[in-house]
């Protein structure tokens, strides 16, 4: 089964990375996934008409974190 911290986790990190990357953080992610780290005050509402979510503060911080953990410090 599906460590859907885990999961994520890396989701999160994702969305960081094309914050970072490209100035925006694109939500084609899995839709659970978004949903829970929008309970969670990481992400702003993924249900939106928008194609991108805002990092909460917190979020971002953690999404750096995480990515740094798992690929490295992007250049």
């Amino acid at each position: 089964e599906m460590d859907s911290a885990k999961f994520d986790e890396i989701v999160l990190a994702m969305l960081w990375y094309n914050e970072h990357a490209a100035g925006s953080a694109w939500k084609s992610f899995d839709w659970e996934s978004t949903d829970r780290l929008f309970q969670a005050g990481l992400i702003s509402n993924p249900k939106s008409k928008r194609k991108s979510v805002d990092l909460s503060e917190e979020g971002r911080k953690l999404a750096e974190a995480s990515f740094i953990r798992h690929f490295g410090r992007p250049k």
